[in-house]
C-alpha cells in the first residue's frame, strides 16, 4: 500500500460482516465497509496529532464485505481505509491504495478536505494511470463514535400532514446573529437549542423545523479558490455523520462531540414539543465527476456506487448536475441510503425528510418509475415508512425531470406548480381564477386522481433556492455578482416583481405596497389546503439583497439579521398561522366530492356563483371562496365532526380596490373581520363596513388593492358539536 505509518497486527481478529461501519463492542470494534471489487482493503488508524500508528488488512470477505475486529479499540478512534484493486476507468473501476478513504458508515468526522493534486484518484486529467499521491494529509478522518445519550424527549411529537406547519431553516443562519444566543453557541447544533431559539419558534407556531443539509459535507475547490464555501450544505460526503462545524463542541476541541450535541438539539426541540425533519441528499456525493477528488465512493466501489454512462464507464450519468448520480439501481447504495435513514430515525430522533432531487431516487433504469427499488424499500420498511416523507419531485435529468404529481401515496412533494402559480396571481398575471382555487384548495388536478390527500401537496412560495420573501417584491432580476461567475448562475425565471423600484427604497408607497405584497403571499400560503412551507425569516423580512442563488454566502449575506427584523410583518405571520391552527376548515385532508363539494363554494365579487364562462376567465383576478364549517374535518373520539365557523376569503389581485358582495351562504349568517392583508392588522384598512362586523349577504365589502379578506360567521356553541 502507498503511505507510511507504523505497522500493526498482522490481521484484526474475525468480525462480523453487519452492521456496516464502525461498531463498538465490550472490548473492541468491529470494523465492516463495503466493495464488491476490492483485491484488498486495509484498515489504517491515527492518533490525535493525525499520524497513522496501525495499518491491518480486512482479510475476512463475505458476500462483499470486508470486516474483521480489532480489541482495545473504542470511541473516538480516527481511522480510514485503502483500497487495494483495480484501476481501469475504462470499465468504470477506480481503486487506488493511495487514497485514504472515508468509511460510508462513520458516525463522524474529524478534519476537512484541503483541494490539490493528491486527492485526485489520476496521474493526470484523462489518464487511465492511476496517482501515486498519498491523500491522508488532505482528508479527513473517519471516527469511531458511540451511540450512547440520556434522551428524555418522551413522547416524541408526530403531527399530522394537516396539521404541520414547516419552518425550513439553516442551523447556522438562523442563529448566527441572535444576541440572545451565547457567542460561543451562534451558528451550532447548541445554539439551535438555546430556549431563546425554540421560544422564539414556539412564539410564531410553526410544529416542525426542516433543517438544510446536516450530513458532513464539502466545498468545491472551485468555491474553494474563490474564497467561498458551500454554505447549504448541498455537497454530502457523509451520510451518517452531522457536520462537524455546526458543532459547539468541535469548536472548543472535542473532536467527535457533533454526534451528543446533535442528539441534545433534537431532544430540546422535541420537549418542547417541535419536530424535526432533515433535508437530505441521496442523489449526489462531493465526489463530483470523473475529474473529482477521490474521498470515499468511488475508491472503495465506483460502479457501486454511481451510475455510469453506459457507452463509456470513464463518465458518469449526471442527472443532478452536479457531476455525479448515486447508484439507486444497486443494492449497496440502496442498503447505504435505507441504512442512514433508519439510523437518523432511530439513533439520532429525527421526525423525517425532505428529499433533494428525489426523482433520482426513482430513476432505477434511466427513466423515472414508482416501482422503482428504493420506492418499494422505503414503503416496506417498518422504521423509514413511518416518518415524514417530502419529495423535491425533480431533477435535471433529459427525461421525466419534472415528476410532480407522480410520487407513491406515502410522499409528499414541494409543489412547484403552486409557488408558480402564487407568485404570477399576486403580481397580477393572468393565470386565471381556476388556476387559483385548484392550487389553493391542494391541487386536486395533481394528486386527487392518485386518490392522495390535499396534504400531498407541500405547499411554498420561497424555499432556501431562490429570492427570499422579501427580495421576491422588491426585485425583478437576480443579483448574485457576489457568487463570482458574473451573475450568470441561478434561476432567470423569479416571477418577481420589484413593486417599482429595484432593491433598497426609501419610498413610502413602494415600501407599503411591498409589505402588502408580502402579507397577501403569506396569508395564501398558510390558508391554503396542504402542507405550508415557510423559508425561515420571511417573516421577519430577511433579505438576500437580491441574490437568489446564496449557496455559497457564508456570512451576513444569509444569516437572519435579527437587529432589522420587520416586526410588523411578524406579528401578522403570528396571527394568520393562529388563525390556521384555530380553524379545521384550513386544514382540509380529503378531497370534497358529489355532495361534500358544497362545502367549498366560489363566487364572484358580484355575489354570484362562479359560472363557467368566469371560471375560464383567464384575465380576472378577483373571487371569493365560502368555506362551510358544518362538516369540519375533525371529529370526536365517537367519530362525530367537530363543527367549525364558516368562513369567506375575499380574493382581490387587482391593482384597484374592488367592492365585494357578500354572498349568501348559510341563512341569517353575519361576517365578522377576521383578517384583511391591505393593512398590518385584523382590520386596519378602513374599507369594512364597521369596526367588526362586515355584515350579512348582499353587503358590500370593499377589498383593497392586491389584498385578501377573511371572513368569520361564528356559530354558536351548541351548534359546534
Amino acid at each position: 500500500m502507498a503511505g507510511g505509518g507504523a505497522a500493526g497486527p498482522a490481521s484484526p481478529l474475525p468480525g462480523t460482516p453487519f452492521p456496516l461501519g464502525a461498531t463498538v463492542r465490550r472490548d473492541g470494534t468491529n470494523f465492516a465497509v463495503a466493495s464488491g471489487v476490492a483485491d484488498r482493503v486495509g484498515l489504517c488508524l491515527f492518533d490525535e496529532a493525525g499520524a497513522e500508528t496501525t495499518r491491518v488488512s480486512l482479510r475476512d470477505f463475505d458476500a462483499g464485505v470486508w470486516h474483521g475486529f480489532l480489541p482495545g479499540i473504542g470511541a473516538g478512534q480516527a481511522y480510514g481505509y485503502r483500497v487495494t484493486g483495480p484501476y481501469d476507468p475504462s470499465r468504470g473501476l477506480r481503486c487506488n491504495p493511495a487514497k485514504l478513504l472515508l468509511d460510508p458508515y462513520a458516525r463522524a468526522l474529524h478534519g476537512t478536505v484541503t483541494p490539490g493534486p493528491e486527492i485526485l484518484g489520476y496521474a493526470a486529467p484523462g489518464s487511465d494511470s492511476p496517482s501515486a499521491a498519498d491523500s491522508a494529509a488532505r482528508v479527513p478522518r473517519s471516527l469511531v463514535a458511540g451511540e450512547a445519550f440520556d434522551w428524555t424527549d418522551g413522547d416524541r411529537p408526530a403531527y399530522r400532514y394537516e396539521d404541520t406547519i414547516i419552518y425550513e431553516a439553516h442551523v447556522k443562519g438562523l442563529t448566527m446573529r441572535h444576541p440572545d444566543v451565547p457567542l460561543p453557541l451562534r451558528g451550532t447544533y447548541a445554539g439551535l437549542a438555546h430556549e431563546a431559539v425554540i421560544g422564539y419558534l414556539l412564539d410564531l407556531g410553526v410544529t416542525t423545523v426542516e433543517l438544510l443539509p446536516v450530513h458532513e459535507s464539502v466545498p468545491e475547490s472551485f468555491l474553494v479558490e474563490r474564497g467561498l464555501t458551500n454554505y447549504w450544505g448541498y455537497n454530502t460526503i457523509g451520510y451518517f455523520a452531522p457536520h462537524q462545524a455546526y458543532s459547539a463542541a468541535v469548536r472548543a476541541g472535542q473532536p467527535g462531540g457533533q454526534v451528543a450535541e446533535f442528539k441534545a438539539m433534537v431532544n430540546a426541540l422535541h420537549r418542547a414539543g417541535l419536530e424535526v425533519l432533515l433535508d437530505v441528499v441521496f442523489n449526489h456525493t462531493a465526489e463530483g465527476n470523473q475529474l473529482g477528488p477521490t474521498l470515499c465512493f468511488r475508491g472503495l466501489d465506483n460502479p457501486a456506487y454511481y451510475r455510469l454512462d453506459d457507452g463509456d464507464p470513464r463518465f458518469y450519468f449526471d442527472t443532478t448536475g452536479t457531476g455525479n448520480s448515486l447508484n439507486t439501481g444497486d443494492p449497496v447504495t440502496l442498503r447505504l441510503i435505507m441504512d442512514s435513514l433508519r439510523y437518523w430515525v432511530t439513533q439520532m430522533h429525527v421526525d423525517g425528510f425532505r428529499f433533494d432531487l428525489a426523482a433520482t431516487l426513482g430513476r432505477q433504469d434511466g427513466g423515472f418509475a414508482q416501482v422503482s427499488a428504493f420506492f418499494d424499500l422505503v414503503a416496506q420498511d417498518p422504521v423509514v415508512s413511518q416518518v415524514k416523507l417530502v419529495a423535491e419531485p425533480w431533477d435535471v435529468g433529459q427525461m421525466d425531470s419534472y415528476d410532480l404529481g407522480r410520487f407513491p401515496p406515502l410522499w409528499r412533494e414541494w409543489n412547484g406548480r403552486y409557488r408558480d402559480t402564487m407568485r404570477d396571481f399576486w403580481r397580477s398575471h393572468p393565470v386565471g381564477l381556476s388556476e387559483f382555487a385548484t392550487r389553493f384548495c391542494g391541487s386536486a388536478d395533481l394528486y386527487a386522481g392518485a386518490r392522495r390527500r390535499p396534504t400531498a401537496s407541500v405547499n411554498l412560495i420561497t424555499v432556501h433556492d431562490g429570492f427570499t420573501l422579501r427580495d421576491l417584491v422588491s426585485y425583478d432580476g437576480k443579483h448574485n455578482e457576489a457568487n463570482g461567475e458574473s451573475n450568470r448562475d441561478g434561476t432567470t425565471d423569479n416571477r418577481s416583481w420589484n413593486c417599482g423600484a429595484e432593491g433598497l427604497t426609501a419610498d413610502p408607497d413602494i415600501l407599503a405596497l411591498r409589505a402588502r405584497q408580502s402579507r397577501a403571499m403569506l396569508a395564501t400560503l398558510l390558508l391554503s389546503f396542504g402542507v405550508p412551507l415557510l423559508l425561515g425569516g420571511d417573516e421577519i423580512g430577511r433579505t438576500q439583497l437580491g441574490n437568489n442563488n446564496a449557496y455559497c454566502q457564508d456570512n451576513e449575506l444569509t444569516w437572519f439579521d435579527w437587529a432589522r427584523a420587520d416586526h410588523d410583518l411578524l406579528d401578522f405571520s403570528k396571527r394568520v398561522i393562529a388563525l390556521r391552527k384555530a380553524h379545521p376548515v384550513f386544514r382540509r385532508r380529503r378531497f370534497l366530492a358529489g355532495t361534500e363539494a358544497a362545502e367549498l363554494r366560489w363566487f364572484t365579487p358580484a355575489g354570484g356563483p362562479m359560472s363557467p364562462a368566469e371560471w375560464a376567465d383567464g384575465s380576472a383576478l378577483a373571487v371569493a371562496l365560502y368555506l362551510d364549517g358544518s362538516d369540519g374535518p375533525d371529529r370526536a373520539a365517537d367519530g362525530t365532526p367537530l363543527l367549525d365557523d364558516d368562513f369567506l376569503v375575499l380574493v382581490n389581485a387587482w391593482w384597484e380596490p374592488l367592492d365585494f358582495v357578500l354572498p349568501d351562504t348559510r341563512p341569517q349568517a353575519g361576517w365578522q373581520a377576521e383578517l384583511d392583508t391591505f393593512g398590518p392588522g385584523a382590520a386596519d384598512a378602513g374599507t369594512l363596513a364597521g369596526p367588526a362586523v362586515a355584515g350579512r349577504a348582499g353587503g358590500k365589502l370593499t377589498v383593497g388593492p392586491r389584498s385578501l379578506v377573511v371572513l368569520r360567521s361564528a356559530r354558536p356553541v351548541e351548534m359546534r358539536g
